[in-house]
């Protein structure tokens, strides 16, 4: 048979388009267990909020539980709906979802002066239909967001994180042994089996390094009396959450007021994350992908506010397990939210994974949310610091950013309203960066006044 001319192309011999790391579909074990990976970084924290909500609001055991079921559901729908997409919705990143801890003042107020849990409701559903019709503002907004300001949120995002890391590894805040040297040499303990994992395991298994040590730590802590298993006999098999399980949402100007205010914070919250991501993965957000992403965020929280439970966000601690495990697939998170939805339908499950002790995922969570930080540093390195402002950008930004981290109460003398806003790091640190950027880098610059221009005419020597 005779060759084809020159220059003449065969299509059934041409090669097929390279597939973007972002949407590679591993094997099935391998997206299993990148997931539960992803389940188990954010699981402590997703459930943090319904417990510290209901708990302000003395509800009983059983409503906690429901409570706590309905997050991990709706968790896992909004993840599905950020990495899958559909239509306008979704990122198609691989983003994790929760719900966001910047709610979980005003939230407090709400639900124990204002209203209870409808009220609750009605303004998450409020604020959730406020997001979606701010998304397409937020995704024009993009060119603010270069790597100086990308990078210092980055690196604000990990050092923030560090001390939710530090209370897991200490037992966990408020627990009865917090501090005790035995829950620190636990954690220090996964902390070097991650490590060791990463350095001398073979590839297959060093991408799932957090897991191996997770799951290796558990082992150790069950006969040294660190938890137990009892309570996944207690559970039920089947649980399901109906929507307005607690009344129909009532909608009060007050609350509505305070949880715009949230919104507007996790909607520059999840831009930051959004960002890093895109930057991790090689597939930069864009102003179309950052509207999407922020609609998605915009539908959870409605769901949030049918299905009994609250507003959402992109986790940043997932963000951090992206850079360290390089592993970039977007369907390994959508797995994750399968995984989600499953717990939050079979309360059993659930119960397994809450069995995981604080210091375990204490020591895993040092490593993610460092990995978070180099991440930001990684960023910062491709930046000019020669002949601008850049230096004074990060350095007030990362100052602004942790005054609250290191001083939590810094802010109590001030409004609810500020408190929501600056009492979280990441938000503070994200609003100092983006108004500085605007004041040094996009303002015109100065001109020098009359009298300080040289002498120009024929008169001048």
């Amino acid at each position: 048979m005779s060759s084809p001319p020159p220059g003449v192309l065969v299509s059934a011999t041409a090669a097929p388009a390279p597939v973007h790391p972002v949407d590679e579909v591993p094997p099935v074990g391998q997206l299993a267990a990148f997931g539960l990976q992803h389940v188990l970084a954010m699981y402590a924290g997703a459930v943090a909020v319904p417990l510290i909500v209901g708990g302000a609001m003395k509800l009983s055991p059983a409503d906690l539980a429901y409570l706590i079921t309905a997050d991990l559901l709706v968790c896992g729908v909004a993840t599905l709906i950020q990495c899958v997409g559909f239509w306008r919705f979704g990122v198609r990143l691989p983003i994790m979802q929760g719900c966001t801890f910047a709610a979980v003042s005003p939230m407090v107020l709400i639900g124990t002066t204002g209203g209870g849990l409808p009220a609750i409701y009605g303004s998450v559903i409020v604020a959730g239909l406020a997001i979606m019709l701010l998304a397409p503002v937020f995704g024009k907004l993009l060119r603010f967001f270069p790597p100086v300001v990308t990078g210092t949120v980055i690196l604000i995002i990990g050092i923030s994180l560090l001390p939710v890391a530090g209370n897991w590894a200490a037992g966990g805040a408020g627990s009865e042994d917090f501090g005790e040297p035995r829950n620190l040499a636990l954690a220090a303990f996964v902390l070097a089996v991650v490590v060791a994992v990463q350095r001398f395991a073979p590839a297959y298994l060093a991408r799932i390094a957090v897991l191996t040590g997770i799951v290796v730590g558990v082992a150790v802590a069950v006969p040294f009396g660190f938890t137990d298993f009892g309570g996944v006999g207690d559970a039920d098999w089947v649980g399901v959450s109906t929507p307005f399980h607690f009344g129909t949402p009532t909608f009060r100007a007050s609350a509505i007021v305070a949880m715009l205010v949230v919104a507007l914070v996790t909607m520059t919250e999840t831009t930051g994350d959004l960002i890093a991501v895109g930057e991790m993965t090689g597939r930069r957000a864009e102003p179309r992908s950052l509207s999407d992403g922020l609609r998605a965020d915009g539908l959870s929280t409605v769901l949030g506010g049918v299905f009994n439970t609250f507003p959402y966000t992109a986790y940043a601690q997932n963000v951090g397990l992206v850079g360290m495990t390089r592993v970039r697939s977007r369907w390994v998170v959508a797995a994750a939210g399968v995984i989600l939805v499953l717990l939050g339908l079979l309360p059993k499950l659930g119960a397994v994974v809450a069995a995981v002790p604080a210091p375990v995922l204490g020591g895993a969570g040092l490593v993610m949310f460092g990995t978070v930080a180099a991440s930001g540093l990684r960023t910062l390195a491709t930046v000019d610091f020669e002949g601008n402002h850049n230096l004074t950008v990060v350095a007030v930004s990362v100052a602004a950013g942790i005054l609250p981290v290191g001083v939590p109460t810094v802010y109590e003398k001030f409004p609810d309203w500020f408190q929501t806003v600056m009492n979280s790091g990441i938000n503070a640190g994200c609003l100092t960066a983006i108004i500085l950027n605007l004041l040094f880098n996009h303002l015109p610059a100065r001109t020098p006044s009359s009298p300080e221009l040289p002498p120009s005419g024929p008169d001048t020597v």
